[in-house]
């Protein structure tokens, strides 16, 4: 979802871009690395290859630290032999989620699970790697062409009357091609180190529930659950709401706002 959102907003920013499948670069093998990054040449290199299945994660760890961390760290490394930036996309579950205000960028970082440690694990590899590092932490993304809450919502709202969604863990939607055109706007700066970039506010899944069927005219009732009672594999962040702490910020618009674009565009690709 997300690098389908930074080709296209890098190219409306008039960057030429290299966009390449895992079948034409494996982030885990340095010899693909060294002739993907040597034959593009890049002034910055947007690393958008992620395990992203957290709960797969508490199951095969050293996988997902192969793709999130080590990887990330060869990918890095190959961006900075040739003068290339980096940035990489990291995530809100780097953080335990007990605290009770947004968690800035110099927070203290306490993973609670397999992904989150995999995540933090590359943030602290990539820049070491390059010092020429962008770190992007989000939170809750959705947008096109992939699996995420939204088009789940809407898929089991058009299959039944009621939904049962939790209501204590509070986070910030983003949806990808916010985060996309602010990734290609980052790039193109000297402002180095980890960023906060994600929907503005705040809300829980429940709420988030609600306002997807209300904006898409639904009648589907939403009921409140807890994280025990609807158990997952990796437990989640109770509390992952993120915030700002850096001189140099890019804002994202208001999350029910670009939760309407997201689904009026969703029609008028139909």
């Amino acid at each position: 979802m997300l690098a389908r959102e930074v080709v296209d907003a890098c190219a409306r920013r008039g960057h030429l871009v290299t966009a390449l499948a895992h079948d034409q670069l494996d982030i885990r093998n340095p010899r693909s690395i060294e002739a993907a990054v040597g034959a593009a040449e890049p002034d910055a290199v947007i690393n958008c290859a992620a395990w992203s299945d957290v709960d797969g994660a508490e199951d095969d760890e050293r996988g997902a630290m192969a793709v999130n961390d080590t990887g990330a760290a060869l990918l890095a490394a190959g961006a900075a032999r040739t003068g290339a930036s980096i940035l990489y996309p990291s995530s809100d579950y780097v953080f335990d989620g007990q605290g009770r205000r947004p968690y800035l960028e110099d927070d203290m970082p306490a993973p609670i699970g397999a992904y989150g440690r995999s995540k933090l694990g590359g943030e602290v590899s990539v820049a070491a790697a390059n010092p020429r590092h962008f770190i992007v932490r989000s939170s809750w993304l959705y947008g096109h062409g992939g699996k995420n809450f939204v088009e789940t919502m809407l898929r089991v709202g058009a299959e039944q009357s009621e939904v049962l969604v939790v209501s204590d863990q509070r986070g910030c939607p983003t949806a990808c091609v916010d985060l996309g055109e602010a990734m290609a706007r980052l790039v193109e700066t000297d402002h180095h180190g980890i960023h906060h970039i994600r929907g503005d506010g705040e809300c829980t899944w429940f709420d988030f529930a609600h306002e997807i069927y209300d904006q898409a005219g639904m009648e589907t009732h939403v009921m409140a659950a807890t994280s025990q009672m609807l158990a997952r594999r990796a437990q989640r962040p109770a509390y992952s709401v993120l915030g700002h702490s850096r001189d140099f910020v890019i804002e994202l618009p208001e999350w029910q706002r670009s939760l309407r674009r997201y689904l009026d565009d969703r029609e008028l690709a139909r």
